[in-house]
Formats: structure tokens, sequence, C-alpha cells
């Protein structure tokens, strides 16, 4: 029974540190994505984070895999302007829903 307890406070201890990690990740778009307002080169700014060592080891630890696609995309959510706070959000999530059922 302890090998089962251990295991189950292992993996959950695991799921915070992703969720830690991924909240960092996010901070990193924001970040980027106020750079892009202010300087314009929001995507250039994650683009290097995410190609550099901190940036891989930050996104291997939040799950998500450091290859090109990846980086295509966060640069692309960068592009775009809109925070990760409100594009996480149901009404926004909404909104996209109701745009594509419309097109």
């Amino acid at each position: 029974m302890a090998d089962y307890d251990d295991t189950a406070f292992n993996h959950e201890q695991g799921s915070r540190a992703r969720k830690l990690f991924a909240a960092v990740v996010l901070a990193a778009l924001d970040d980027a994505i106020v750079d892009h307002r202010k300087y314009g080169n929001g995507p250039e700014v994650i683009q290097r984070w995410a190609r550099s060592r901190d940036g891989r080891e930050v996104l291997t630890c939040a799950g998500v895999d450091p290859n090109e696609r990846v980086v295509n995309g966060l640069m692309e959510f960068v592009n775009r302007g809109v925070r990760t706070s409100v594009a996480l959000s149901r009404e926004e999530s909404e909104r996209r829903s109701q745009r594509s059922r419309a097109a």
C-alpha cells in the first residue's frame, strides 16, 4: 500500500510542477506580446527564448516538445497579440466558435 501512496504523491507532484512550468511559458508569451505592442519585435523575442537552452528546458518541463513547429506556433500566437488570459477565457472561446459557425 505504501508504494501506491508514494506513486500517487509523485504523480501529483509532477503534475503540479508541469503546471508551474506551463505558467512560466504563458508569462513568457505575455511578455513577448507586450514587446510586440511596444517595439514590434515580439515574435523574434519568443523565438529567441524558445530556442534558447533555458526556453527549451522550460518547455520540456511544461510537457511541450520544443521543436520548430512549436516555436512557429508560439510566434504566430504572439503575432495575433491576444493576451493569454483573454485567449484562454471562456468568452473568447465562445466568440471564436460563433465566428467559425458563421463562416
